[in-house]
């Protein structure tokens, strides 16, 4: 009886925010299923113990301390991983941020974080991944959106323009590079209980939300689909369908 090999075995990803919430899960993930992780968020500490999870259960990371507000440090960040690694199989976008409110009770500089890190960063990481990709003739981009993009929630203007913005520029970006065997998907994720709830008062039961665990299934699932297929749109919810 054969040994079926990990669904990611021998590949490389690339996942921003692995530091915690859904990045460290799908990092985990990712590990569990044969690929190298290369670990991108801005705080060194948080990086370390994902690496350090990842290689105690026998796995392989590389931690890679960046910003990725910041467009040199994610090519630099790429050319490194390329470097040490050979390859880049699959980018991972799950850095994110969020603060609610009504549109009226905010002012734009409010929308500046936001805008760069959901938006701007998404686009400066796909594109810093492209040119390896195309000449590979192979890749898979995930970029974690939100259900909010696909109905109005009140509150969330702001980050729902940003979730929408990744939407667009992923469809878009799929039709470019499918003839290239570069696939770009995206996944709509319900409330996911992560530490950007912390932060948030008076915000939905946390125990009735979807865990990162469950979202790191979802990106396995569009990571591991073999190359003549695309799951290029998936929305996942909690069961009891909250937002």
């Amino acid at each position: 009886m054969s040994i079926a090999r990990p669904a990611l075995s021998g590949q490389v990803a690339i996942v921003t925010g692995a530091g915690r919430g859904i990045g460290h899960a799908v990092a985990m993930a990712f590990a569990h299923e044969g690929a190298t992780v290369v670990l991108v968020a801005r705080t060194r500490q948080e990086l370390a113990a994902t690496a350090a999870a990842i290689r105690d259960s026998g796995g392989s990371a590389l931690a890679i301390p960046t910003d990725v507000a910041n467009d040199g440090a994610v090519e630099a960040t790429v050319e490194q991983a390329y470097a040490e690694l050979g390859r880049i199989d699959t980018l991972v976008t799950a850095a994110g941020t969020a603060a609610f409110g009504p549109v009226i009770g905010t002012k734009p500089t409010d929308w500046d974080t936001m805008l760069t890190v959901n938006l701007r960063a998404v686009m400066v990481c796909c594109r810093a991944v492209l040119p390896l990709m195309v000449r590979q003739r192979r890749g898979t981009i995930i970029n974690i959106a939100s259900v909010a993009a696909q109905r109005p929630i009140p509150g969330a203007a702001v980050y729902t323009a940003t979730k929408a913005g990744v939407v667009g520029f992923s469809r878009v970006l799929a039709e470019e590079l499918r003839a290239d065997g570069v696939r770009v998907g995206v996944l709509f994720p319900g409330a996911v209980d992560t530490p950007l709830w912390d932060s948030i008062p008076q915000g939905p039961d946390r125990s009735r939300m979807l865990r990162p665990q469950d979202v790191a299934r979802a990106v396995v699932l569009m990571a591991s689909l073999p190359p003549g297929a695309s799951l290029e749109e998936l929305t996942l919810l909690p069961s009891g369908g909250i937002l």
